[in-house]
């Protein structure tokens, strides 16, 4: 039994579920459950977000599917929340009515999930509850306490879990940076101070289990940056993620170092800067600027801190390469600085972006041949110290895709951790009593906010919309007379396809209707035939089927 927990009853079992973050990098949804299976009481850690790609066209927001606890809501006691970023808070304006239970968040998320909520109409309807840093509650069973880390954006948490049963840490999204120069440093103390308590299980990021060595610091960049913006002669634009506040201040830092002006480009600055603002970080820094006033000084005296470093198409970052943007203006003789990672999956947008600027005769720096990234998410060595620390008896690896999750499963392993569980979404793991292990599959998947419509993420319509996207389509319309002949040519609109096919479309058309001609089979079977038809006679031609439908119209 942990310090100050209760008592351990006849068929109660601590488990752990991952509904999303484990075997995909984003949308984090972590389940906590205690007591017997038919009376288990649950706590949430993280409710976030990842965003659609070409996959998934017309979709820019997916979310795990949380129908699994949204069938056991009476017995979720809250959704606790270890820091700002959207792949952990991002679903909750969206999903918290399927629930409606308390959220537990620290002063910085807690205003940005704040906005939110307000934005989805619900903010009086939820019990947001501050918890200050290193605060504790009690959620019935669970006793937890918020450490401080380190990560890329203000008040990440790891997060102790005290259970009859024994000591979860939630590590959340983290690093060991001894400089961070926004917010706290990693209380090692704490975390030193949990391994000798005990840990029964370390629930671990894995985003950079395959980088050697440490991630490094954000004052080394804020160094670099420093150096970079003060050679620089004309305009300076630096982008990087919103989120990371402590980037935020190093850029306006030595924008004022330069002797330049600095101005927010993009909306999530301006938000995240208010917010930052509110909750008293970014304090000593200068005035900032408005972009309209920038555009009115010498090129000299102007930086402008952007958001869109992932090629977003309507970012400000994007608008400004293209010569889009209505107050930022770049040409030869200016720099733009690319203070950030390369998301995977991003490569093309961010290239073809850095090739806009460079038509435009913009300078482009990057993480590629300056210092001008660090990661927010633990190395090798730093992983290593954090197992140290803790010394678990159970290593669950989370925050990854499926070949994170396996290597941080051989790099426990390789640290003499007892037990090491490759546990995918879904995954029912029960961490105590006995050994750990997987004794159950929970329902999971995906949801895609398709618009302002939420829908499943195998639904029809985004099957029917990628095979759109990849082959088009051919609507057909014949006219037939009560005894089955043709009253007129069929009508073919053809979308998405190439001159050659289009004709092949019409002309297979033509010919399986002059086939049909007195044929009084029911409309489907007619409908049918000729969309097998059609789809043979634009593959011919074009080697691609396209998604085809016919209508069969009688008039008598």
């Amino acid at each position: 039994m942990t310090k100050g927990a209760s008592k351990v009853m006849p068929g109660d079992e601590l488990v752990f579920v991952p509904l999303g973050g484990a075997g995909e990098i984003g949308m984090n949804l972590n389940l906590y459950g205690y007591g017997p299976e038919a009376k288990r009481q649950w706590i949430m850690i993280d409710l976030g977000v990842m965003f659609g790609g070409d996959d998934t066209p017309g979709v820019d927001v997916i979310m795990p599917d949380p129908g699994f606890i949204e069938e056991h809501r009476r017995n979720l006691l809250g959704i606790v929340l270890t820091h700002a970023h959207e792949d952990h808070i991002g679903a909750v304006g969206h999903l918290w009515e399927r629930f409606k239970v308390p959220v537990y968040a620290t002063p910085f998320t807690a205003v940005l999930v704040r906005g939110k909520l307000d934005e989805a109409g619900i903010l009086d309807d939820v019990p947001l509850h501050v918890v200050p840093l290193g605060g504790a509650l009690k959620l019935g069973p669970f006793e937890l306490e918020f450490i401080d880390i380190t990560h890329s954006i203000p008040e990440p948490n790891c997060i102790v879990i005290r259970t009859p049963l024994g000591t979860v840490l939630h590590t959340g999204d983290w690093k060991i940076d001894p400089n961070p120069v926004v917010g706290r440093k990693t209380d090692i103390a704490a975390l030193r101070r949990a391994g000798d308590e005990g840990v029964l299980a370390a629930i671990c990021d894995s985003t950079n289990v395959f980088v050697p060595g440490r991630s490094g610091s954000e004052a080394d960049v804020a160094k670099q940056l420093e150096t970079l913006i003060a050679s620089c002669k004309g305009r300076v634009a630096v982008s990087a993620f919103a989120s990371n506040v402590a980037r935020m201040q190093s850029v306006i830092k030595a924008g004022t170092a330069a002797k330049r002006h600095v101005a927010l480009v993009g909306r999530s600055m301006h938000k995240i800067s208010n917010a930052a603002i509110e909750t008293g970080y970014l304090k000593d820094i200068p005035a900032l600027i408005d972009e309209e006033s920038a555009a009115d000084l010498p090129p000299h005296k102007v930086l402008y801190l952007c958001t869109g470093s992932q090629g977003e198409a309507r970012a400000a970052l994007s608008r400004i390469a293209v010569g889009d943007h209505p107050h930022v203006s770049m040409g030869p003789g200016d720099t733009v600085i690319f203070s950030s990672r390369v998301i995977p999956g991003n490569e093309r947008l961010i290239h073809q972006l850095q090739n806009d600027f460079a038509m435009r005769g913009v300078e482009v720096i990057s993480a590629e041949d300056h210092d001008v990234h660090v990661s927010g998410h633990p190395a090798r060595d730093e992983l290593a110290d954090m197992y140290s620390w803790l010394r678990p008896q159970i290593a669950v690896p989370v925050h990854g895709e499926e070949r994170h999750l396996m290597e941080h499963v051989r790099l426990a392993k390789s640290l003499q951790i007892p037990q090491a569980i490759h546990a995918p979404n879904g995954s029912v793991v029960r961490l105590a009593p006995g050994p750990a292990t997987i004794i159950d599959e929970a329902p999971h998947g995906r949801l895609h906010l398709d618009g302002s419509i939420l829908t499943q993420g195998n639904d029809s319509a985004m099957k029917e919309r990628r095979n759109l996207a990849y082959a088009g389509f051919v609507a057909v319309t014949i006219v037939l007379d009560g005894r089955g002949r043709p009253v007129a040519a069929p009508m073919v609109v053809c979308g998405g396809l190439p001159e050659g096919a289009a004709d092949s479309a019409l002309e297979a058309a033509i010919e399986m209707q002059n086939r049909l001609s007195g044929r009084n089979d029911d409309d489907a079977r007619i409908a049918e035939d000729m969309r097998r038809a059609v789809r043979r006679g634009v593959q011919s031609v074009w080697g691609k089927k396209p998604m085809v439908k016919v209508e069969v119209v009688r008039t008598g």
